[in-house]
């Protein structure tokens, strides 16, 4: 019975071993199949912001008043990406995958101008009022969703181009406008290239680029009750990457 049993699972490692060797050979090239990769880099992102319309507060609701930027300073900061995807197969030399990325945390900041000038004060008889703040922003929640068509150098060599939707939040504030956030969505372009460096292990380099467009903030308040309308965000942002995957 002993004997029996052995014999059982001899017989049953040997076919997944088949199988396994079977799935290998029928894939078209070496980069077919699913990876999970952690990159670290450097990110700039330049936004733009264009003006909007304040609106005081009962009983100066009808003071009017306008809204300006400037000196807008993009956003620098180091960045962590993970990814995840699978390659299918189209022949020996190419491949196209599909994959998601995530870029964990927020990024540093950068400051901006805010300036609002009206014909008169609004809270008093004094002549108009020309305020200044200081608005921080940063970035966070960037993510994407690609296609990554491949061409197959040879086993150990891939070349990619990445095509896609990207989404990411913009968070902004100044002395008298509470922390507010905003969701811009856009398209993301990139080139990349992964070399193994064991038998499941690959190093990468990637530079991407991604376009966000306009988004028109409805209503932001401030501390003194005023409220601004009709704020456009928009930006791009461009990052460097090198990083190592498993390819499974």
């Amino acid at each position: 019975m002993k004997t029996v049993k052995i014999s059982a699972l001899v017989i049953a490692m040997a076919g997944v071993f088949a199988t396994s060797a079977q799935a290998q050979s029928a894939k078209k090239n070496a980069w077919e199949g699913a990876y999970g990769q952690l990159g670290v880099g450097f990110g700039i992102f330049t936004p733009s912001l264009s003006n909007g319309t304040p609106k005081y507060p009962a009983p100066y609701s009808s003071v009017p008043a306008t809204m300006s930027t400037s000196n807008i300073n993009n956003v620098n900061t180091g960045i962590v990406n993970l990814a995840a995807g699978y390659n299918f197969g189209i022949n020996e030399s190419y491949v196209l995958g599909v994959g998601a990325t995530y870029y964990p945390g927020a990024s540093s900041s950068a400051t901006g101008n805010l300036t609002v000038g009206t014909s008169v004060s609004p809270y008093s008889l004094s002549p108009a009022l020309n305020k200044t703040e200081t608005a921080t922003y940063n970035v966070k929640n960037l993510y994407s969703i690609v296609l990554t068509p491949g061409y197959v150098i040879d086993k150990d060599r891939l070349a990619y181009a990445k095509v896609g939707y990207t989404g990411a939040t913009i968070g902004i504030s100044t002395a008298s406008i509470a922390y507010n956030t905003t969701n811009l969505t856009g398209y993301t372009l990139g080139l990349g290239y992964k070399q193994m460096v064991s038998s499941s292990i690959y190093a990468f380099g990637e530079v991407n680029y991604a376009a966000y467009g306009n988004k028109t903030v409805s209503t932001i308040t401030s501390s003194s009750g005023a409220t601004y309308s009709g704020i456009g965000v928009k930006g791009t942002g461009l990052d460097f990457l090198v990083g190592v995957g498993y390819r499974f």
